[in-house]
């Protein structure tokens, strides 16, 4: 319940308003030809209706998140734990897992605080570097872990300042083909939004080979060109020439982020668009459509941490998530190699395993 707990700052982003399955399925750097069939059983629709079915609302924002309507990831937990009592569900709490074996088709489990057994075993257990290990002994293979879903870690003049100032922007790693765009935040530590995150969560593994060290390039005007840029600074430049450059912000950005920029290209603040030169306004769209950052490091993106890695997707059977490798064994969520960008992608796709789990075993 704990990821539930933090998700959305607490708030609970239940799951994302994309209802056609092949859309929902590209939201997954790792899973996205594997989840493409279980979304077609049970997605996001079905996830509003399990909700609505038991009194629980849900709203849709402007990005497309969900959330209960009481703003509130209690909500939610309420809910599952209501469900539990219903069903007549035994949790058991502090069983530390220490062994799991199958012998005459019956899963045994082994804990600290006793012996377990059944035919069906299902681990849920998220990123758990010890499962990881049973697995291991059991035949699946891991795929080795990395953080997804960070934030940068820059420092930098231009945006030393600015904490909480955020704006569309597109991002680019310079040397590789990642690049993304969206919502870019500044914080106190560098870089962060869904633009960063989306690159983050693409650019997992080949982020880490780089050991998170990296020149990251941002245009803060999203999609204008340089050569876009330069003819209707031109423009301004002509219509504006008694108005001091830094004082007025243009391309609707934020005000103390231009003047950053400005004075990032030896723009002094009382100088006017007249007294502009070439190399100048050259420099000036350099800053806005190529503006390059150091990074030096990560950043856990709050409390909600995501892995890329897990059991080896070649190993589950995804009509019913049961292990290719022992009959009666299913895995489902973040145990396995499936890890999505942040908008309730990760919990669409736990909430999908669990009921084709269900479903299988009920039947």
């Amino acid at each position: 319940m704990t990821k539930v707990r933090i998700s959305g700052g607490g708030r609970c982003n239940v799951t994302h308003a994309e209802f056609i399955p092949k859309e929902l399925s590209r939201k997954y750097p790792r899973g996205e030809k594997e989840l493409l069939g279980p979304f077609h059983n049970f997605m996001t629709g079905d996830t509003i209706a399990w909700f609505e079915k038991r009194g629980i609302a849900l709203k849709i924002e402007e990005d497309g998140r969900m959330f209960p309507v009481t703003d509130n990831s209690q909500t939610i937990i309420d809910c599952f734990l209501s469900e539990i009592e219903r069903l007549g569900i035994e949790v058991l709490l502090n069983h530390s897992v220490q062994e799991v074996s199958q012998e005459d088709e019956i899963w045994k489990v082994e804990t600290t605080q006793g012996s377990f057994q059944g035919k069906h075993l299902i681990i849920a257990t998220g990123s758990n570097p010890k499962i990881w290990n049973i697995l291991k002994g059991l035949g699946h293979t891991i795929v080795p872990p990395v953080p997804s879903l960070f934030t940068f870690n820059i420092k930098d003049n231009r945006i030393a300042n600015l904490p909480g100032v955020s704006t569309n922007a597109s991002v680019k790693v310079l040397g590789t083909g990642l690049e993304s765009e969206g919502p870019l935040l500044i914080t106190h530590w560098g870089l962060s939004g869904p633009a960063i995150l989306k690159l983050s969560a693409w650019g997992a593994r080949e982020l880490n080979q780089l050991d998170y060290k990296f020149t990251l390039q941002v245009n803060w005007l999203e999609y204008l060109s340089f050569d876009e840029t330069l003819e209707q600074l031109k423009e301004i430049k002509n219509n504006n020439a008694k108005q001091l450059v830094a004082k007025h912000p243009q391309f609707e950005l934020p005000k103390r982020l231009w003047q950053n920029l400005v004075s990032a290209v030896g723009i002094d603040i009382e100088t006017k668009w007249a007294e502009i030169n070439k190399n100048q306004l050259q420099n000036l769209v350099n800053q806005l459509t190529q503006s390059q950052f150091e990074v030096n490091g990560k950043s856990t993106f709050k409390e909600e941490f995501v892995t890329a890695g897990g059991v080896d997707l070649k190993e589950i059977n995804f009509k019913t998530f049961e292990s290719k490798l022992h009959n009666k064994l299913y895995l489902a969520g973040e145990v396995l190699n499936i890890d999505a960008i942040t908008g309730g992608f990760n919990f669409q796709n736990c909430w999908t395993g669990g009921h084709l789990v269900a479903q299988a075993i009920s039947e």
